[in-house]
């Protein structure tokens, strides 16, 4: 507690320090990306523009994650929110504009398919069950519930899902269909999750996916779907412990911050990032994620100091990695 005392005072310093120079003062912090993400991001930055006495904004978007890494490439961003890691080509976009950055894992996910919760039939889903919903091949044939499984209603299916700019849209494709970006177009797509709450809360046959944080926020007005795990057949509830144990697969998925090494020459984000890091624990918490070790928020800005730029996932989304492997292959980059 008195690190912590001490480390808001220094913020706070930092802030009257900036706000004497009127350029200074001028300064935003500009984060995009990941619509999963931004309730993380928004509460540390919320908190630190509090204890910074509001000298310094912290603007915090959401264009998606493939949207924002498209801002965070051309150099128009200091932070990107990504629910997936960075792709090879966002890796050869940021490299032709002479943007580096540092790879930064914040929290796991538990990325929850849900219903209307007056849906009385549905109670788990297999992965198998979920790609005949979802694959290039349901489009425009795959309709009614009885399609899917002889022993559901035959009732209209209503889709919700991420748009294609999404990380979540990635990850959920890759990690139920087999391929990323592979699905149906004849849904309701928003980057937005608000908008995906809303829809599958307003219709009986509703069904969507989004990250666990918004499920979380609206389960009066959501029902989440167990997953059958594909290796031990038993059915899992979505839940920040069944991330933890790792029964909770294949939607179980770390999500990420990525900084710009350059920005971290302005004071103001550098202070942001430090803030970040030792109040993401509590925050994660929070906003119903599933907070990392301690040692991979010191890890992060052990990897500032060492300039380890880049990425350990060499630009490609893994289905399945657990928190004991993600914390292995950041502690050898």
């Amino acid at each position: 507690m008195f690190k912590q005392a001490r480390l808001i005072s220094a913020l706070v310093v930092a802030g009257v320090a900036l706000a004497s120079s009127p350029a200074a003062r001028a300064e935003i912090i500009k984060i995009d990306g990941s619509s999963t993400v931004y309730p993380i991001t928004e509460a540390v930055a919320e908190d630190f523009q509090k204890a910074m006495k509001n000298v310094i904004k912290v603007t915090v978007g959401i264009s998606g994650t493939g949207g924002g890494f498209k801002k965070f490439c051309r150099d128009e961003t200091d932070f990107q929110n990504a629910s997936r890691p960075i792709t090879a080509q966002e890796m050869a976009d940021c490299k032709a504009a002479g943007v580096e950055y540092f790879e930064m894992p914040v929290a796991y996910d538990a990325l929850t398919v849900v219903i209307n919760p007056k849906n009385t039939f549905l109670t788990q889903a297999t992965v198998e069950e979920l790609k005949k919903l979802w694959e290039p091949a349901a489009q425009g044939t795959v309709t009614r519930w009885n399609q899917i499984n002889p022993a559901w209603p035959d009732a209209p299916i209503k889709l919700f899902g991420a748009g294609a700019d999404s990380g979540t849209f990635e990850y959920f494709t890759e990690a139920i269909v087999g391929k990323a970006k592979s699905s149906r177009g004849d849904y309701t797509a928003s980057e937005d999750d608000n908008v995906l709450v809303q829809g599958v809360s307003r219709d009986l046959n509703g069904i969507g996916y989004f990250g666990y944080a918004y499920y979380a926020e609206n389960m009066s007005r959501l029902k989440g779907l167990a997953i059958v795990n594909p290796k031990t057949g038993a059915a899992v509830e979505p839940s920040g412990a069944n991330v933890e144990n790792g029964s909770y697969v294949p939607l179980s998925r770390p999500i990420f911050v990525y900084v710009k090494a350059r920005s971290l020459q302005k004071p103001e984000v550098r202070a942001f990032l430090e803030y970040y890091m030792n109040n993401a624990d509590k925050l994660v918490r929070e906003v119903k994620y599933v907070p990392l070790p301690k040692a991979a928020y010191e890890g992060n800005l052990k990897h500032v100091k060492d300039n380890r730029i880049g990425t350990v996932f060499g630009g490609r989304n893994e289905v399945g990695i657990t928190i004991e492997e993600l914390m292995k292959r950041e502690a050898s980059m």
